[in-house]
């Protein structure tokens, strides 16, 4: 019985069990899903329900391998949802497409502690609510993508809604309004627009019509001009600023440079005129008027390109042309070129003018005209200079190199190559100096090629040239130069000097031996001078005896023979002294005593010193000092021998029964003593010569001098800081002058050198 009765439970259990399956199979078929179910860890999972809606194969288990009917991203998602789902029970929900087109949903919970996965087909209201609900997404994702870019945009941005409140703001509203966000400003009543700009836009928005204004809003404290726009949208308005502050500051900065522009082209001196695209004149500085004659008043017309031309040829003012319309047809073809478009125009009267078209994308073209006529007759000179240049260096005997400032050899002739012994294809390939002087070391001069080079190459900013003399191995002597140019290069100049340099020994040995000749010569004559004086001495003693009577009466012959004796004595006397003096100067030992002496009375005392010689010559001195001399500053004896020297020079020259004139004259801060006579004169080049030691005057008075008296006049002269000069012409007489500076502006030499 008991068992019986288990039966029976047993059996009203089962067919509960199989009610509830079928109810369960029945709600399971009445839509379209698969149910995955996964037990215990090794169980294998069971699969039930229409796989067709993911698969076309009716293969169950194929269910689970994601990849063979998602997407490979949505397949990577569910096998990372599913993995969670059996470890740790996280339940989950996602839509996909399938890859059979079919949208289905896919969710996932744990129950009874299983794993349960089930795909439902969309379709019907479900799947348009699926479509409604991802378009309002993408929707709501665009609108923020859409703020996001109205907030990082600088101009003021806005929606209202049907009544007018505001709706949206962007951050640039935001911040012009001083408000946290929409809510805050249509709350506060804060709006960009100003109360008139408002009430237009409202009056528009009523009409439904789309407004449109300029004003100006404030942002940050700042008044800004700008744009403003409001137009309908759906439900309400859109409307947005256009800050046009920077514009409008930008169209006046370009207006001002237009016109810096306009006033800089007016002062070029190159035509400039630029046509639009309808080959009309827009713009023309004075250059262009000027070049071509035409007047203000047609140019400010716009005529034309074809017009001005067309004149241009009337008044025979561009190059004359075989075909004019097919000339100007070519010319025009820039408009439409690319590329500038270069020519040279021979104008009829002889003229060359560059012109350069340039295009503008815009359609017009700008003309600059060059008149080259004097560049290229310059660019001739300069060719014609550089070749008369080149043959010059090559016909040089010296050698000239230049070597640029990357230290290469940039100019040469043949002769540094010749000197150098390079072949010329050699210094062609523009050599660095570095090869240049090891190339030139074992021929010697490799200081000077050293200094060269840190002349060439080196870094110091002050760039000095030098000079030096070069012995080479040879034997021969280079005088070598390196200057600095002013374009950076550095010229190299040799020359040999091989010859001048042996030649120059030659001469320096010669005069060497000449100045030991002439010291020679002045002690000679200085000894000489002194051994006469002793004798003179002597002989004039006892001449002066003998007349006195001491020794006895003497008759009348006797006596006038001891005058001429006497004469003869007094006159070698003078020579000696002259002699003396003349060795002294020139040995540097002559002497002055400066006194502050009266110009007059030294000149009245030359004259008393040659009057005893002047009656026996049959010659009258005439001195004529004039008023105001003053006083000067000289030696009364030298000074005294020097106008001495000059009156007895002027009375031998002065034929019997002549005069002599001795004068004085002040000049600016000297005096000048001339004696003048009217002998024979002398030529320029004895004139010359007259000053030099030892020789004769030659005027032929009485006798030619022994040529000592003018170089001592020089010599006392120049030693009292003046001069002595002569003027003299044949038949016309000498004029001496000897001029000594004043008392107080006197510079005196106390020695000669």
């Amino acid at each position: 019985t008991r068992w019986r009765r288990a039966e029976r439970q047993l059996a009203d259990e089962l067919a509960r069990t199989r009610a509830e399956l079928d109810r369960a199979e029945f709600f399971l078929s009445a839509e379209r899903q698969v149910v995955v179910v996964w037990g215990a860890r090794g169980e294998d999972p069971d699969v039930r329900g229409d796989v067709s809606l993911a698969l076309d194969a009716p293969a169950p288990r194929r269910i689970l391998g994601f990849g063979a009917w998602l997407a490979p991203a949505d397949a990577r998602a569910l096998d990372a949802a599913v993995d969670a789902l059996r470890t740790d029970g996280v339940a989950f929900g996602m839509s996909c497409q399938a890859n059979n087109g079919r949208r289905v949903e896919i969710e996932g919970r744990p129950i009874s502690g299983r794993a349960v996965m089930r795909v439902r087909d969309v379709s019907g209201d479900r799947r348009d609510l699926l479509d409604l609900r991802a378009t309002h997404e993408a929707t709501l994702a665009r609108a923020a993508r859409l703020a996001a870019a109205l907030d990082c945009g600088p101009d003021p941005a806005w929606t209202r809604g049907a009544d007018g409140a505001l709706e949206f703001a962007n951050a640039a509203y935001l911040r012009a309004v001083e408000a946290r966000d929409a809510a805050d400003a249509a709350a506060r009543r804060l709006d960009v627009l100003d109360r008139p700009l408002r009430d237009a836009a409202a009056a528009a928005r009523d009409a439904g019509a789309a407004w449109r204004s300029q004003g100006a809003f404030t942002s940050a404290g700042e008044r800004r001009a700008a744009d403003f726009a409001e137009t309908p949208a759906p439900g309400g308005t859109a409307g947005v600023a256009i800050d046009r502050s920077a514009l409008d500051a930008a169209r006046e900065d370009l207006r001002r440079l237009a016109e810096a522009h306009a006033r800089t082209l007016d002062q070029l001196p190159t035509a400039v005129a630029i046509f639009g695209h309808q080959q009309r004149l827009e713009f023309h500085n004075s250059a262009y008027r000027q070049l071509w004659g035409l007047s203000v008043a047609f140019l400010d017309q716009g005529p034309s390109d074809s017009d001005i031309l067309d004149r241009l040829r009337a008044h025979n003012r561009i190059p004359a042309q075989a075909n004019f319309r097919d000339w100007k047809r070519n010319l025009h073809a820039a408009y439409r070129a690319t590329e500038p478009v270069h020519d040279l125009w021979l104008l009829p009267n002889g003229r060359k003018i560059r012109l350069v078209v340039s295009p503008d994308p815009r359609g017009g073209v700008t003309y600059l005209f060059d008149d080259v006529t004097e560049s290229h007759e310059l660019a001739s000179r300069f060719a014609a200079l550089v070749r008369a240049q080149g043959e010059t260096l090559d016909t040089l005997r010296e050698g000239v190199a230049a070597f640029g400032t990357d230290g290469r050899l940039a100019l040469f002739n043949p002769a540094f190559a010749r000197m150098w012994g390079f072949e010329r294809r050699t210094l062609e390939a523009k050599p660095h100096v570095d090869e240049v002087r090891r190339a030139c070391a074992p021929r010697g001069g490799a200081e000077f090629w050293e200094a060269a080079r840190a002349a060439i190459v080196g870094l110091d900013d002050e760039r000095r040239g030098f000079e030096v003399a070069v012995a080479r191995a040879d034997g021969s002597t280079f005088e070598c130069v390196a200057a600095p140019m002013p374009d950076g290069a550095t010229l190299l100049t040799f020359e040999d000097a091989t010859e001048r340099r042996r030649a120059a020994l030659a001469l320096k040995e010669r005069n060497d031996a000449l100045e030991q000749a002439a010291a020679m010569r002045n002690n000679f004559v200085h000894h000489v001078s002194h051994q006469f004086r002793s004798p003179l001495t002597s002989i004039a003693g006892f001449s002066d005896l003998l007349r006195s009577g001491a020794a006895g009466p003497l008759s009348p012959k006797q006596g006038e023979y001891l005058g001429y004796v006497a004469a003869a004595t007094d006159a070698l006397r003078a020579l000696v002294d002259d002699v003396i003096d003349l060795a002294s100067a020139d040995a540097g030992a002559l002497e002055i005593g400066v006194e502050e002496i009266d110009a007059a009375g030294a000149l009245q005392a030359a004259a008393r010193a040659v009057e005893a010689r002047a009656r026996e010559a049959g010659v009258r001195v005439d001195a004529l000092p004039l008023e105001g001399l003053g006083r000067l500053g000289a030696d009364p004896r030298r000074l005294r021998q020097a106008l001495t020297l000059l009156l007895a020079n002027a009375i031998d020259a002065t034929p019997r029964g002549g005069a002599v004139t001795l004068a004085a004259m002040r000049r600016p801060g000297a005096i000048a003593f001339k004696v003048t006579d009217r002998g024979r004169g002398m030529t320029p080049e004895a004139a010359a010569r007259a000053f030099e030691r030892f020789v004769s005057a030659g005027e032929g008075g009485r006798g030619a001098g022994a040529g000592i008296g003018l170089p001592i006049v020089k010599a006392i002269a120049e030693l009292h800081g003046g001069a002595a000069t002569l003027d003299s012409a044949p038949g016309e007489g000498t004029t001496a002058t000897l001029t000594l500076p004043l008392a107080d502006e006197t510079s005196l030499r106390r020695d000669a050198s």
